[in-house]
């Protein structure tokens, strides 16, 4: 098989949005476009059975959130797309946060009626740090909503990306008609209760065919006057500013009636760019084209399959060729190992892959040898930035009625720590006989719980601790950035999953106060970032 051009086809982007702005509803419908789904809910399994959807946990079923991030493969246009969907919740940030550096490029879906909302904004930061190409989808148009001009005031003076139209509205809520595509000089008519559009060929925006569609005169007047205005006040589309992620390509529609998602899944397959270059932690660039094979794990994933209790460990593809059974440097363990059993996903269903390329995201059973942020290559000795932590605001300790367990609920707790779910803090002290668990939001320890009971079968309750900040303990001196004591004047020192020394604290008060007492130490909000 042609390494360069396999490489070449590769497409990997992450959605992101607010919760409730469609997110796993488009995912479905993209999904629907791109022939893996017969119909939206139903995932192709192999001999046609029913599978999994995107949300494929339990608790993510019967409370209609995502909680984890999926990762969907499927093929469109000659190209081979891995589709991540992310939790849209806060709460779960930084799990979407680790799955857009997994990303090439993003979807950034917006709710019509409610415009650009907080978890988006927060999102597009990241995808901003990292100067990601973003393609912006205005979801709902079947409601009533903010008008068309305004969304797009709203993203460009809220996020400070310029957005450039492909379609534009034709009315909206009960009189939408349907969609102008200003690139092809097409109207795409839509009617609630039929998926495909009939699509009409016009000679420009200004044809009179398009009045004919509107079931009132006003509407067709606003959108000759609001395409009077884009015509004048845009500048043609610029692919490289797009690349560069200074403007995002838009169109409109309604996941829920499926309008309008096929001329993104086409935008998207035009413009979205193929694998990057990554950075090394020495600042080495890896081109996908590199044929020495390197990769990292971005996320992992337990009890996917509880009959086997099984622990996967999502690897993106960086540079070279991914083999089953192939041999590779674990780099952090510094040590082979071999990748006997690896899968490629459609959400929790999997099937055996035997070979992956630059781009392609791998699911690599795992035995208790991976971290986030791991690297494994070819022989290669470098590594992959860090996959950051974030500082949690919550803290707790579990208890558990029956004693016997307790071994058990230690073992559950921090496999539920490597993955993510979780953060584990112990006191050294003490040990991890008794940890104290951080999390970002209390949705988290609703999802620990549930968890716990669920795939481990322990009843487990919480006590909550009086802790609301927690900062990583990094020393000032450049020459001993690890000379960390076990002590520390006026503060209790913890230990992270990958012990790192952190202060758990009451108050943001008391961390001003421990500054104060001990100037060498530098407090950190993130572990990971520098």
């Amino acid at each position: 098989m042609d390494f360069i051009k396999e490489t070449q086809r590769r497409r990997t982007f992450a959605i992101i949005s607010h919760p409730d702005a469609g997110k796993t509803t488009i995912t479905e419908k993209i999904l629907f476009q791109g022939g893996v789904i017969r119909e939206a809910g139903e995932v192709k399994g192999k001999s046609g059975t029913k599978a999994a959807t995107s949300d494929w946990m339990t608790m993510e079923k019967e409370r209609g959130v995502s909680i984890t991030s999926s990762v969907m493969q499927f093929d469109f246009q000659g190209l081979r797309v891995n589709l991540l969907d992310t939790p849209g919740h806060k709460d779960f940030g930084e799990d979407t946060y680790r799955t857009l550096i997994a990303a090439d490029s993003a979807a950034m879906l917006i709710d019509a009626a409610k415009g650009v909302e907080n978890q988006t904004r927060k999102l597009y930061e990241v995808c901003k740090l990292r100067k990601m190409p973003i393609f912006t989808f205005a979801n709902k148009m079947d409601r009533e909503g903010k008008e068309a001009l305004e969304i797009v005031d709203d993203v460009e003076s809220t996020l400070g990306i310029t957005c450039f139209p492909v379609t534009w509205p034709i009315g909206m809520g009960d009189l939408f008609a349907g969609l102008y595509h200003r690139i092809e000089n097409k109207v795409y008519h839509f009617t609630k209760g039929q998926e495909a559009p009939e699509v009409i060929e016009v000679s420009s925006w200004q044809d009179p065919k398009i009045k004919e569609l509107c079931r009132e005169p006003f509407v067709y007047d606003k959108f000759l006057e609001e395409m009077e205005l884009l015509e004048v006040a845009l500048a043609p589309f610029d692919e490289q500013e797009f690349l560069e992620g200074k403007i995002s390509p838009m169109s409109f529609g309604s996941a829920k009636f499926n309008w309008g998602v096929d001329i993104f899944l086409k935008l998207f397959a035009k413009y979205a760019p193929g694998p990057a270059p990554r950075k090394t932690r020495s600042e080495e660039i890896v081109e996908p084209t590199l044929k020495k094979f390197s990769g990292f794990v971005f996320k992992i994933q337990a009890n996917m399959d509880r009959k086997h209790r099984d622990r996967v460990a999502f690897v993106r593809v960086c540079s070279g060729q991914f083999l089953r059974g192939m041999k590779v440097s674990h780099v952090r363990l510094g040590r082979d190992i071999r990748l006997s059993y690896a899968n490629q996903f459609m959400a929790q269903d999997r099937a055996t892959v035997e070979e992956a390329f630059p781009g392609d995201i791998v699911g690599v059973t795992d035995t208790g040898n991976f971290q986030i942020g791991d690297t494994i290559t070819g022989g290669q000795k470098w590594m992959f930035p860090d996959m950051p932590r974030f500082s949690p605001e919550v803290f707790a300790k579990l208890n558990i009625k029956d004693p016997l367990k307790r071994k058990q609920m230690q073992k559950a707790v921090l496999q539920l720590g490597e993955e993510g779910t979780v953060q584990i803090f112990v006191d050294p002290f003490v040990g991890i006989q008794d940890p104290v668990i951080g999390v970002v939001g209390e949705l988290q320890f609703d999802v620990l719980l549930y968890r716990l009971n669920d795939e481990y079968g322990l009843n487990v309750k919480l006590e909550k601790q009086p802790f609301s900040v927690a900062r990583w303990v990094v020393s000032k001196n450049k020459e001993q950035p690890t000379a960390v004591g076990k002590t520390i004047k006026g503060g209790t020192l913890y230990k992270d999953i990958s012990d790192n020394p952190v202060v758990l604290l009451n108050r943001e008060w008391d961390l001003r106060w421990l500054e104060k007492e001990n100037p060498e130490l530098e407090f950190k909000s993130t572990a990971g970032l520098e």
